[in-house]
């Protein structure tokens, strides 16, 4: 049985994730690689009806968690790369910018459970981590919600991400809105040194 690899791509909104997710499928598909991509479960999710953005609830991140699981599944079924676009660990940090948003505490056990949820369900072959560039202005599509405009909130979602990744000992790159190549060039080479291995 061939293991299917997984890039996971984690950052806040609006910092190049999905041009970057965009831009390693057409690098692998140029290898012969069959290569399929995750994502949209933000939106997903608000059609459901749970809180997103500074509203983000346990049970949101839960459902993001487990729904971004089953997406992974099933394109496993067909492909030899699945690229994750937003990661468990997204879910985590925008909760946790929401509840300091909020000024709300989060219960411990509620944290600690969610955290090892996403820890289940993490495995890529590289994990990159998009890094938020306030010098690059939001340009807010229409009908977006309005918490998606809300700089601190953006910035502390981005802060959240990257110390819960160091603090866990997940490795993974940054990448900076000026580095998608380094970051295209560094996913190819882990899955071409992981497809060797395997």
């Amino acid at each position: 049985m061939v293991t299917t690899l997984h890039i996971g791509i984690a950052g806040t909104h609006h910092t190049g994730k999905t041009t970057l997710a965009r831009r390693i499928e057409m690098e692998l598909r140029a290898t012969g690689l069959t290569v399929t991509r995750t994502g949209g479960l933000a939106k997903r999710a608000a059609a459901l009806g749970f809180p997103k953005m500074t509203r983000h609830t346990t049970a949101s991140t839960e459902w993001i968690i487990t729904a971004g699981a089953a997406d992974v599944l099933q394109a496993e079924l067909a492909a030899d790369v699945v690229i994750v676009d937003r990661t468990p660990h997204d879910a985590i940090a925008y909760l946790l910018a929401a509840h300091r948003h909020r000024d709300e505490p989060i219960p411990p056990a509620e944290l600690d459970r969610l955290l090892l949820l996403a820890g289940l369900h993490t495995r890529p072959a590289i994990y990159l981590a998009t890094v938020l560039d306030p010098a690059i202005p939001l340009v807010t599509p229409t009908g977006k919600d309005p918490d998606w405009t809300d700089t601190a909130f953006r910035t502390d979602v981005d802060r959240q991400l990257h110390q819960l990744l160091d603090g866990r000992g997940i490795a993974h790159l940054s990448v900076g809105s000026d580095d998608h190549a380094q970051g295209v060039r560094a996913a190819v080479e882990a899955i071409a040194n992981a497809t060797v291995t395997a």
